[in-house]
C-alpha cells in the first residue's frame, strides 16, 4: 500500500504556476502585437525573453529544491524574474500576466525587510500595464500611472497585512497546537503514573487490610475460644480438687454453661465476629452481664458502674470495648489476685471511657514481656483494639497496689 502525501495548493502553484502564467502572457501577447503596434524586432525579443524566463524558472526550481526558503539566490531570482516582466510587459502590456506572480512569490522567496520594497517593483509593472504600457505618453498618463500605482501599493498593502495576520494566526495555532501535544503526552504520562500508582496502593491497601483482618480475627478467636476454654478449664480443676458432689457438680453446670456460651460466640464469630452478648442487648447491659458473670466463676467482688447519659453505640465501637474488658478481665483472673474489681463506663460527651480497676498484686508494666513472648495478647491486644478506632489505652499499675486499666475511644453513635 503506497502513501500519497497531500499536497498544498500553495505548492503546486509554485511549481506550475509561473509556467502558466508566462505562457498566458505569451499567448496574450501574441495576440495583441499587431494592436499595441509590436514590430518584427520586439516580437523576437519576447520569444527570447519568454524563453530566458522559462529556463529561469526551471533552474531556480531545482536550486529550491535543495534551498527551500528565503536566502540570496531567492532574492537574485526574484530581481531577475522582476527584470523580465519588466521589460516584458514594456514590449507589451499583456506580459502583466506574467509579472503579477511577484505579487505571489515576495512573502516566500524574500527576506522579511524585502517583501515591500519587491512588491512595490511588481506593482510599477502591473501599474505600467494598466495605464496602456511603458512608458506613459503626456502627463496625463504618467499621473494616471502614479495614481494606479499608489493604489497597487494601498492594496498590495492592505492583502499583505492580512497576509501577515493570518500568517500569525497560524502561527500561534501552530505553536498552541504543538503545547497542547506536549501538555497532552504530558497528561498522559501523569494518567499513566497516577494508575499505576492507584494500582500499587490498592495492592498495599488490600495486602494491609489482610493483615489487619488476620490480627483482628486472632484476636478474636483469642477472645472467644481461648478465654471460654481457659474458664471451662479453671472449673473442671476446681471439680477435679474438691471432694463435695455438690459443689463439684455446680462447677460442672458451669463448664458446661461456659462451653455453651463459647460455642455461641465461635459460631457468632464467624457469622459477623461481633460478640454474642451485643446481640439483644447495649453495651452497658453486656458489660454488666459480663462483670457479673465473671464476678460468680471467679468468686471476686466485681461491681459495674455507668456514668453519664447512656447513648446507643456504634456496633464496632461497642464490641471493641466489650472485647478489651474481657480480656481485662481474663487478666484480672489470671494474675491480679485480687479481692475486689471495678467496671465504670462514661459517657463524656464526644467520648466512652471504660475504666477497669482492681486491688490485685499489681505489676510493673515496664516489665511486661511481649506478647509473642507469652503467647497471648494481653495489653498489646487491648492497646491495638483501641488505636484501631482512633481510641488511647492507659495501664497504671505498681507492684502491690494493684491496677487501674482506662481505654477511651470516641463516641459514634449507632446511627452514624
Amino acid at each position: 500500500m503506497t502513501n500519497t502525501a497531500p499536497v498544498e495548493p500553495r505548492a503546486s502553484f509554485d511549481n506550475w504556476g509561473p509556467y502558466a502564467l508566462l505562457a498566458a502572457g505569451a499567448v496574450a501577447a501574441a495576440v495583441s502585437a499587431r494592436p499595441v503596434g509590436m514590430g518584427r524586432p520586439a516580437m523576437a525579443a519576447s520569444a527570447v525573453l519568454v524563453a530566458a524566463g522559462a529556463l529561469l524558472q526551471v533552474c531556480w526550481g531545482r536550486v529550491k529544491r535543495r534551498q527551500p526558503g528565503p536566502s540570496r539566490t531567492g532574492v537574485c531570482f526574484y530581481l531577475l524574474r522582476w527584470a523580465l516582466g519588466f521589460v516584458l510587459t514594456w514590449l507589451n502590456p499583456f506580459f502583466a500576466f506574467y509579472a503579477v506572480t511577484g505579487y505571489y512569490t515576495a512573502a516566500r522567496e524574500l527576506p522579511g525587510r524585502l517583501v515591500m520594497p519587491g512588491l512595490f517593483l511588481t506593482a510599477i509593472t502591473m501599474a505600467g500595464s494598466e495605464v496602456g504600457g511603458m512608458p506613459p505618453h503626456g502627463p496625463l498618463l504618467w499621473s494616471g500611472f502614479f495614481l494606479v500605482l499608489g493604489l497597487n501599493m494601498g492594496l498590495v498593502s492592505v492583502f499583505t497585512r492580512f497576509a501577515l495576520q493570518e500568517q500569525e494566526r497560524a502561527r500561534v495555532q501552530a505553536e498552541t497546537i504543538t503545547e497542547l501535544e506536549r501538555t497532552n503526552t504530558a497528561l498522559q504520562q501523569a494518567l499513566d503514573e497516577n494508575a499505576a500508582l492507584h494500582a500499587q496502593l490498592l495492592v498495599q491497601a488490600r495486602e494491609a487490610g489482610v493483615a489487619d483482618e488476620r490480627r483482628r480475627l486472632a484476636a478474636e478467636i483469642h477472645d472467644t475460644l481461648a478465654q471460654g476454654l481457659t474458664g471451662i478449664i479453671a472449673q473442671l480443676q476446681v471439680v477435679a480438687n474438691t471432694p463435695d458432689e455438690g459443689q463439684a457438680r455446680e462447677h460442672v453446670h458451669r463448664a458446661m454453661d461456659l462451653a455453651r456460651h463459647s460455642l455461641g460466640e465461635a459460631r457468632r464469630s464467624v457469622h459477623n465476629l461481633a460478640p454474642v452478648a451485643l446481640e439483644h442487648d447495649g453495651l452497658p447491659q453486656a458489660l454488666k452481664n459480663t462483670v457479673a458473670d465473671w464476678g460468680e466463676r471467679t468468686g471476686i467482688r466485681a461491681e459495674f458502674t455507668v456514668a453519664g447519659t447512656t447513648e446507643q453505640l456504634h456496633d464496632e465501637l461497642s464490641a471493641t470495648l466489650l472485647r478489651i474488658a474481657q480480656e481485662a478481665l481474663s487478666n484480672a483472673s489470671r494474675h491480679a489476685r485480687a479481692g475486689r474489681l471495678g467496671v465504670t463506663l462514661t459517657f463524656l460527651g464526644d467520648e466512652v471511657i471504660l475504666d477497669i480497676r482492681d486491688d490485685g498484686v499489681g505489676f510493673d508494666p515496664l516489665a511486661v514481656p511481649p506478647r509473642s513472648r507469652t503467647g497471648g495478647f494481653g495489653l498489646d491486644g487491648m492497646r491495638a483494639r483501641a488505636e484501631r478506632i482512633a481510641g488511647s489505652l492507659t495501664v497504671e499499675s505498681e507492684p502491690g497496689h494493684g491496677t487501674a486499666l482506662s481505654a477511651r475511644v470516641p463516641l459514634v453513635r449507632h446511627d452514624q
